[in-house]
């Protein structure tokens, strides 16, 4: 597929019932992610952190996560959505660039966050920042999902209306989807999705008690990531592997693994 193909089956994705999109944080786990049958690759930028043996939020130096990145686009034929976090500068310009450089790495599709810091954007300046993002990218050529974190960050006195006013301008300013980590319950999914014109994107695994992927697309959401979900578990296995070898001896962890050649073959020509 083009670019073009590839932003176009990504787009194509938001008018359906409802997709997932999984998040890879190396060449690896994107090919794997690939195989199992996803149709769209997104990445995570904490995955992307913790695999440098760095923390999320900032230390990793942005060369290294756009390098990464781009190993992901080369590995896989589905489109890929990255991880821009708040599009690595304040200033319009600079989210502009950020979205310029992955669309150049053949990146179809990307996150702008519009807090940085524990603190929301003000308005303007955040829609600012999605307009300067979607004229460096245009329209057919790189799906802009923006997302708000008027939920995620506390101190929002009305977070409902706030996030739908923010949708608004956001989608007016040109973003394809409007992505809301942090709402707990189904009742407020789904009169968020009654507000928003636009698909809306929600993380698995947030709400209270957790929805799974189903029960949000009938809620209406149509697109739903698992953030850093995946890395945290396969991180979790390795602890749990090296744990027993040191504390047993043992290989229990061995057990439902795939053997060399396994990998061997998924990883192959």
């Amino acid at each position: 597929m083009t670019h073009t193909d590839r932003a176009a089956a990504l787009l194509a994705l938001h008018s359906g019932p409802g997709f997932v999109i999984p998040n890879a944080w190396d060449a690896g786990t994107a090919r794997i992610l690939e195989q199992v049958g996803f149709p769209a690759i997104a990445t995570t930028s904490a995955g992307i952190a913790w695999s440098c043996g760095l923390p999320d939020g900032g230390p990793l130096g942005v060369d290294t996560m756009f390098a990464r990145v781009a190993e992901i686009v080369a590995a896989v034929d589905v489109p890929v959505s990255a991880d821009l976090e708040a599009g690595y500068g304040d200033t319009p310009a600079e989210v502009g660039a950020a979205v310029a450089r992955a669309a150049s790495l053949g990146v179809v599709g990307g996150n702008i966050e519009d807090a940085a810091g524990g603190r929301l954007f003000d308005i303007e300046t955040a829609t600012a920042r999605l307009a300067a993002a979607r004229a460096a990218a245009s329209a057919g050529s790189f799906v802009l999902n923006a997302r708000t974190d008027a939920y995620f960050v506390g101190g929002v006195d009305d977070p409902f209306a706030e996030t739908v006013e923010r949708a608004r301008r956001y989608v007016e300013a040109g973003a394809d989807g409007i992505f809301v980590p942090g709402v707990r319950d189904a009742d407020t999914i789904r009169r968020l999705v009654d507000e928003i014109a636009a698909p809306v994107n929600m993380v698995a695994g947030l709400t209270s008690p957790v929805i799974p992927a189903p029960a949000l697309f009938a809620l209406g959401v149509k697109r739903v990531s698992v953030g850093g979900s995946i890395a945290r578990a396969a991180f979790s296995a390795v602890e749990r592997a090296g744990r027993e070898l040191l504390d047993d001896g043992t290989l229990g962890f061995l057990d439902g693994a795939v053997g060399y050649a396994g990998l061997q073959e998924r990883f192959g020509a």
